[in-house]
């Protein structure tokens, strides 16, 4: 038999996971649109998706902060499941945010330049690793 915690937290699971769906429905809609537009010349599509991404996380994340009007369901279907899916970069950048918010700047600068050379160094070797 489940406790009441362990209910909560697949109910928080199968809703984050619902947004994180309609997310990536979304992201995929949104890159095919702008491969047909742009043809490929450079990922706009990425580059739209993280964009917007982020200014969602914003507008929700300061909605929250700001007005506590969104529920913790509410949060965890529009923040971590719909941005979540849509892009991950957003998450990213709203802990970058939050590190800088709390002061933590030398924190937020290392978080910063190791995700993002840690990060394309892992791509270049998974390539490598399967040339």
């Amino acid at each position: 038999m489940l406790n009441q915690d362990m209910t909560n937290m697949i109910k928080m699971m199968l809703i984050a996971g619902a947004g994180g769906f309609v997310g990536t429905c979304c992201r995929f809609l949104v890159t095919r649109w702008c491969a047909l537009m742009f043809g490929g010349i450079w990922p706009a599509g990425t580059f739209l998706v993280n964009v917007i991404g982020c200014f969602i996380f914003g507008v929700l994340s300061g909605i929250f902060e700001k007005t506590q009007m969104m529920s913790t369901t509410e949060t965890v279907l529009l923040v971590t499941g719909f941005c979540g899916g849509f892009t991950t970069f957003s998450a990213f950048a709203g802990e970058v945010c939050m590190l800088g918010n709390k002061g933590q700047f030398v924190t937020s600068l290392v978080y910063l330049s190791a995700s993002v050379a840690v990060g394309i160094l892992m791509v270049i070797a998974g390539r490598v690793l399967v040339r």
